[in-house]
């Protein structure tokens, strides 16, 4: 019973096996205690700046070591009561939600995907008339809004039938692609999935044709506005509610109430920065609240559906608990993926998603992470939390329905998404989506928690959103570089979270945003590491200590008890050995290319040379990519530098390979004690060889259209013969 006499609607739980964390880090502590007294003490006469290299990228690896502690040494995990918060409120008590998605490039988010999550979110287990779904679409395409108007019409259907149903997940694609025909309502279902189908391939005929036929034009009154669309950066605002819920004839084939559905494709000029996706969703704020103005939000990319019609409720639970609901800003969902290989060729954000954000709500709260996230609309609108605000949300009813149609103007909504709208107002400052960064959605979640809010991170045992990660490797490489830029940016502005997290911000949550703020100044001290010991062999200078000597034990044991303790996480929260073998592949691959190119443009930025861009992840794949990726074969390609960066040093390390082995052979009576001396280096090239055999076999044996280029590979050869001829002379 809580303080107040109400029962909550969650609860909060440590994680399991902290005895043995905490037991773990000790121990790697003061393994790395023995190696810095190792490289103090035995500091050699020559060839120091070389060891004094690895000395200080021993310490940031020691100094990103515990910045990860800090995160994972009290994480916790969430439970809601759903049946207590039906007890205690009534349908019409309860709040409404709106519901944001955003899509930028028909030709890179599929229209059929987009509304597909649309649907999914529409079909909520909620009352559908507390529910408004915008679509913003950036790239303003009369396909995407063609897509939705299907979308609006089979809605009449699909809701209905998942209520009956009870399905999940509520996205049609991924529900009938996952579920086989049901025997006791076969005949209701064939007739859906045959609708579905039908939607689909109109969808689809038309998105090939590229452009919406005259006939199908004359549907709906919305295609007129098209007619004054210049191209997609240079158009007015367009505003279309497909579905009206405060019209009593908006309802479903069993007469339920439909929820509001919003087509938005904000003004652009080419003149006028749009600021993305933060203006986007701010553009979709601004909307929103003279049509619905629901007290909370959720926001979704348009590749990540719901797969648990139960979320919104769940959300709920927190944010209404009598409690410490008034409290909390935003509930944080993971992010779940269903393109997923079985061993995850490219990696996966499993860690980030399921431990480390659970590590940031034990310091203070989860950061938000751009999708899969309910909203208070209040912290969104720059309020900062106070104890006089908290009286007023406790004391908030929700039993209202939402705006009247006398209460808004539609010229008025286009205004509020007009490009001129935000000058000289504090919007992308103090109210709403930040702007000025590339993670426009971290350093958002940072400025809410440092005005007082708290957030929460909620797993729930079936997950709450289900997208799509980059099936190439290039992708995943871009993808992260703009990741590690956007975070650094943050760390090295007035938004550093020392700075702007505080007061109320507690110094563990400081820290634990330092684990992705750190993200690409981690590719120096790696690169250092893959490069300097095996040109360091070429030229016979030893960089550790004997095998033989006791000082070789500290290191073999961070080295063994560091990666045998990742395996076991990884494998503990669900990914298999193979797929934690192709983590630690991507890991090098994204901190030598990706990071390192995220801090050198940064740099370049700092000094006025470079802008800063937002890249879409394409969600789509011709066909012998997308074959390429479920055989889990890597997919290079194209020329990119970043692949020029990776063969080369994938290449030098094999070269410092072979010349240890040729060396080796040759002088047969020294074979042990060249080991002995030289035995680490050549147990890490060895590793570094065995990481990189998807890029020897992408360079000299594949054949497929997905194989590294010619160019990519004379370069890297150069630059590898190069970096050994100086090596050796």
């Amino acid at each position: 019973m809580g303080k107040n006499g109400y029962l909550p609607l969650f609860e909060t739980r440590p994680a399991r096996g902290l005895v043995f964390f905490r037991s773990y880090a000790a121990s790697i502590f003061i393994g790395i205690c023995f190696i810095c007294f190792h490289r103090v003490s035995y500091f050699p006469v020559t060839e120091r700046w070389v060891w004094v290299g690895m000395f200080v990228a021993e310490l940031w690896f020691s100094f990103y070591f515990f910045i990860t502690v800090i995160v994972k040494w009290n994480p916790v995990f969430r439970s809601t009561f759903k049946d207590r918060l039906s007890s205690r409120f009534e349908e019409e008590e309860l709040p409404g939600v709106d519901i944001f998605v955003c899509t930028a490039d028909p030709r890179l988010e599929p229209p059929t995907m987009v509304v597909s999550t649309v649907l999914s979110v529409m079909a909520y287990d909620y009352p559908p008339h507390k529910l408004s779904v915008y679509l913003s679409d950036d790239g303003c395409s009369d396909l995407t809004f063609y897509a939705l108007l299907e979308a609006s019409r089979f809605a009449q259907l699909w809701l209905p039938f998942c209520r009956k149903l009870k399905v999940e997940s509520t996205s049609p694609e991924a529900y009938f692609h996952t579920t086989p025909e049901p025997v006791d309502e076969s005949s209701e279902w064939l007739t859906i999935k045959k609708s579905y189908e039908d939607m689909r391939s109109r969808i689809e005929g038309i998105t090939r044709l590229g452009k919406v036929p005259a006939h199908r034009r004359k549907e709906h009154k919305g295609f007129d506005e098209w007619d004054f669309v210049l191209s997609r950066h240079h158009h007015p605002s367009i505003l279309q509610i497909l579905i009206d819920g405060r019209d009593p004839d908006a309802i479903d084939i069993e007469g339920k109430a439909l929820p509001t559905l919003v087509y938005l494709a904000r003004e652009k000029r080419p003149q006028i920065l749009h600021n993305f996706k933060a203006g986007a969703l701010n553009a979709l704020i601004r909307v929103s609240s003279r049509i619905s103005n629901a007290p909370f939000i959720l926001n979704v990319d348009c590749d990540m559906y719901s797969n648990n019609s139960k979320a919104i409720r769940d959300a709920l639970c927190f944010f209404l608990d009598e409690g410490n609901g008034h409290e909390i800003a935003y509930v944080q969902y993971p992010q779940a993926f269903d393109n997923l290989t079985e061993n995850e060729i490219y990696g996966s954000l499993r860690v980030i998603m399921k431990l480390e954000l659970a590590g940031f709500d034990g310091n203070g709260g989860p950061c938000y992470v751009g999708t899969g996230c309910v909203h208070r609309r209040e912290s969104l609108s720059g309020m900062k939390y106070s104890e006089e605000l908290a009286v007023e949300l406790k004391a908030m009813k929700y039993d209202k329905k939402i705006i009247g149609s006398a209460s808004f103007n539609e010229e008025d909504c286009k205004a509020l998404a007009s490009c001129t709208y935000e000058e000289n107002t504090p919007w992308g400052k103090e109210i709403g989506v930040k702007y000025g960064s590339l993670v426009e959605d971290i350093l958002t979640g940072m400025s809410i928690q440092s005005k007082g809010w708290r957030s929460v991170f909620f797993n729930p045992q079936r997950e709450a959103f289900l997208g799509m990660i980059p099936t190439t490797l290039l992708d995943t490489l871009v993808q992260h570089k703009r990741w590690g830029e956007g975070e650094l940016q943050i760390f090295l502005s007035k938004h550093c979270p020392f700075v702007y997290g505080r007061p109320n911000m507690p110094l563990k949550l400081q820290l634990s945003y330092c684990i992705y703020n750190l993200w690409a100044p981690n590719c120096f001290a790696t690169l250092y590491y893959v490069f300097v010991p095996s040109f360091c062999l070429f030229r016979g200078i030893s960089l550790f200590p004997k095998i033989s000597s006791s000082w070789g034990i500290p290191y073999l044991y961070v080295i063994f008890v560091h990666r045998v303790h990742s395996l076991v996480e990884y494998v503990w929260l669900g990914g298999t050995v193979r797929g934690w073998l192709n983590e630690q592949r991507i890991w090098m691959f994204k901190r030598t290319t990706s990071y390192f190119f995220a801090a050198i443009d940064h740099i370049l930025k700092l000094f006025g040379f470079s802008k800063s861009a937002f890249a879409i992840t394409g969600k789509v794949a011709d066909g012998n990519v997308h074959r390429r990726y479920e055989q889990e074969i890597m997919e290079f390609g194209t020329w990119s530098p970043m692949f020029t960066v990776l063969a080369a040093l994938a290449l030098f390390n094999l070269l410092g390979l072979i010349a240890v082995v040729a060396n080796n052979v040759a002088i047969d009576d020294a074979r042990m004690k060249i080991f002995d001396i030289f035995g680490f280096q050549i147990l890490l090239c060895y590793v570094l060889v065995f990481i990189n055999l998807p890029i020897y076999q992408g360079m000299f044996f594949r054949k497929d259209s997905g194989k590294i280029p010619v160019s990519v590979t004379l370069q890297s050869v150069a630059f590898a013969l190069l970096a050994s001829t100086l090596a050796i002379y």
